[in-house]
């Protein structure tokens, strides 16, 4: 793979991008041209398959250096102050599916966000 791949990997990572040689590429991939020459495309995720909720625990994942179910307790209460942080309970659902990604229950998780509102109010 092109250098120009290696080089944008953590930014497309970060949006759900992807790299695609550039003759493999199919409409709507962009074409990053390096030196004058077509170098790689990027394909974009598609947005109705790609959630709110995965985009922003894919930034949390990122953030943290790991997947959220291999992270140790302290790093899943972290995430789940982060997710709060960034609106991700609002969305329907949200508990449970963060409860499947961190790999414990929705107990758990209702358990870490009253923890943070506690330590909040003192």
């Amino acid at each position: 793979m092109h250098e120009l791949s290696t080089a944008l990997a953590p930014l497309l990572n970060h949006i759900g991008a992807t790299v695609v040689p550039v003759e493999e590429r199919v409409p709507g991939d962009i074409v990053l041209y390096w030196e004058g020459a077509p170098a790689i495309a990027v394909r974009l995720p598609d947005e109705e398959l790609t959630s709110a909720l995965d985009r922003v625990i894919g930034q949390v994942e990122a953030e943290l250096g790991a997947r959220l179910a291999d992270l140790p307790r302290a790093d899943k209460q972290r995430a789940v102050r982060l997710l709060e942080e960034r609106g991700a309970f609002t969305l329907r659902k949200s508990v449970e599916s963060i409860a499947k990604t961190l790999g414990v229950s929705r107990f758990t998780v209702y358990n870490y966000l009253n923890r943070e509102q506690a330590s909040s109010k003192r």
